[in-house]
């Protein structure tokens, strides 16, 4: 039995005048009544003041003057289970501490890393990095009204539509029934779409870069690690305002960074909403130094926005056909009312002695049985228990085909996933693809037909692949001009009814349509040319086309801090290369919307792009 000290009876009495500020029913919110003690709330103050008790425990008169002891008076109140006389005041609680308290009663405890209030802008490809794009991801301004310019939306060009005809022009745009590609920063891309898409999202899977030192995030050690979370944290903030109250993000991470991600999504997400990390175990693995065991396996953090909203409910199976095999090799016995059904052992795999019981004569299980006597009785009752024709064999239950719903296809999947290495799927995994099975699982588990997907790393499309297979609609965003070699064209062969993947699991026969359309560059086409020059001849002839513009582009927007006087070609291809790229403003990466009726802009637009960009944004004028 637990003995509360008095002082909770104290606090409660005095604390009744302030509602349900600082009680929750008969308790103290301790957490709410302890952050009002760290900010000096004069209310609360006054009325503690007023407490004999509180007097006489938590004051203490130095040198004439009077001191109110609040952190041992926090201290208290979070640490309630003890006895003043106890050793340790720990005896009912374990985690990390400092200095006598423990870090998740502290608001002040939280991930910190250098550029944490930056935004990384570019595009953060390999190809980038291999060609020298090595510091300019951070965005050098911060204050606020650069910041508006840079996360405003962006107009949309080359747009299209593409459906079991072909390719065609496109000037309306229905986000409630039209799936959505974009070319361009994600980032940025994000931020064009999230008016239309806020709370509107139920599923988000992506599998960014992992920042292993082989992909694109190879920097000086030194930043490498605080640009990488940077680099996630403005991107899952954002992703988070698109989901739906009872959404769900699932992130795929390796070993390298995923305690860094976890910590990360817990201050954006809320601990309290993250539900997994699913290990996928990948057929072979990785090569690793000599020093290190192979990798199999990856992992994929589940959070969801608001788990007192979430939908979660379980899927079964009954017409596919390894539910179809089950069935015909499980129900095979006939009762007297000609109900089929299956015999499913009730033996206990653990020892308890409550349950070694006799029933009706018949063994007893070496570890019991798995019920009690008071629910097997019932289920004898009920007709659904199946007797042995020997007193020496054990009773098993009756499980009726036609109460039998199917295979519960989502409480098969435990948090360890494995790819199946019979599957003919083939997946080549150098390049990072996943297999539609492992994104079908997902999107299967938390959402609903017509509900809609998003991952912002598309790659080679298989979540929107696997997306428009089960009937859901989706958006993409991806960078790389892969999306015209790879994405779109995988999209177009699923619209012709590919048969690869899953589309024999779901019966696919084609059809469906997306939008694509790509941000408009400005400076990210010039950035683009600097990135791809090999030469010093190439890059004089894009500082020039920057100074002066050409017939489909503008004049670069350049940083205000640069000194064009400054520029010496006399320091070589690699100098010169870097500062082209630091003269750019990366504000100005893609043209804003709020540009596209100025004259000069408005001539680089086609008549079908300017009337989608008028639709998409403003519903039509």
């Amino acid at each position: 039995m637990k003995i509360k000290p008095k002082i909770f009876d104290e606090l409660r009495s005095a604390l009744y005048s302030f509602g349900d500020k600082y009680l929750v029913g008969e308790e103290l919110n301790r957490s709410k009544l302890c952050d009002s003690l760290r900010n000096y709330d004069e209310s609360l103050l006054e009325k503690l003041f007023q407490l004999d008790f509180i007097k006489q425990h938590f004051i203490k008169e130095v040198a004439g003057q009077k001191l109110f002891q609040i952190e041992q008076l926090e201290e208290a109140i979070l640490y309630n289970d003890y006895w003043d006389t106890s050793y340790t005041k720990y005896e009912n609680r374990i985690g990390l501490a400092s200095k006598g308290k423990f870090l998740e009663d502290s608001q002040d405890v939280v991930l910190d890393f250098p550029f944490k209030d930056g935004v990384l802008t570019a595009s953060m490809t390999k190809e980038d990095n291999e060609e020298g794009y090595d510091d300019g991801f951070l965005n050098e301004v911060i204050e606020k009204d650069e910041i508006d310019r840079l996360f405003d939306k962006k107009i949309f060009v080359n747009s299209k539509r593409y459906d079991e005809n072909g390719e065609s022009a496109v000037t309306e745009f229905d986000e409630d029934k039209d799936n959505l590609i974009i070319k361009g920063n994600n980032l940025l891309a994000l931020h064009s779409i999230k008016e239309k898409y806020a709370e509107k999202v139920k599923v988000i899977y992506i599998d960014p870069p992992y920042n292993t030192g082989s992909d694109s995030f190879a920097y000086n050690d030194k930043f490498n690690q605080s640009t990488w979370l940077t680099f996630m944290k403005n991107r899952l903030e954002i992703a988070r305002e698109m989901l739906t109250e009872d959404g769900s993000i699932f992130v795929q991470i390796d070993s390298f960074q995923e305690s860094y991600l976890k910590v990360l999504m817990d201050s954006i997400f809320g601990r309290e909403n993250f539900r997994n990390k699913i290990t996928w175990k990948r057929r072979g693995g990785s090569a690793n130094p000599s020093n290190q065991l192979n990798n199999v396996a990856e992992w994929i953090l589940w959070y969801v926005k608001d788990n007192t909203q979430m939908d979660y409910s379980p899927v079964y199976s009954l017409n596919d056909d390894n539910t179809q095999k089950y069935i015909k090799e499980r129900f095979v016995n006939i009762d007297e009312n000609g109900r089929k059904y299956m015999k499913s052992p009730i033996q206990s795999p653990n020892y308890r002695e409550n349950l070694i019981y006799d029933y009706k004569g018949y063994k007893t299980p070496k570890k019991g049985y798995s019920v009690s006597r008071n629910v097997m009785e019932k289920w004898d009752k009920e007709g659904r228990l199946a007797f042995p024709d020997s007193k020496e064999k054990n009773i098993n239950r009756k499980i009726f085909l036609d109460e039998y719903k199917g295979q519960p296809i989502n409480s098969l999947w435990t948090d360890i996933y494995v790819i199946n290495p019979m599957s003919n799927e083939r997946v080549d995994f150098s390049s990072g693809q996943k297999p539609e099975a492992l994104i079908k699982r997902i999107i299967n588990m938390v959402s609903q037909e017509d509900e809609l997907v998003l991952d912002f790393f598309m790659g080679s499309a298989t979540t929107q692949t696997v997306a428009m297979k089960m009937n859901r609609r989706f958006i993409g965003i991806e960078q790389m001009d892969y999306i015209n070699e790879v994405s779109v064209p995988r999209l177009q062969k699923v619209i012709a009814g590919e048969q690869g993947g899953i589309s024999k699991e779901v019966n696919w026969q084609g059809g469906g349509s997306f939008v694509y359309t790509e941000l408009m560059p400005k400076n990210m086409g010039y950035l683009q040319d600097i990135i791809h020059s090999k030469t010093l001849d190439e890059l004089k002839v894009v500082y020039n086309r920057m100074l002066e513009g050409t017939d489909t582009m503008k004049p670069a927007d350049i940083s205000f801090r640069a000194d064009l006087d400054k520029i010496d070609w006399l320091e070589g291809f690699n100098e010169n290369k870097r500062l082209l790229i630091k003269l750019l403003d990366k504000n100005g990466l893609y043209y804003n919307y709020s540009e596209i009726d100025d004259a000069n802009v408005r001539e680089l637009i086609s008549d079908e792009d300017y009337r989608f960009n008028k639709q998409f944004y403003k519903g039509g004028e």
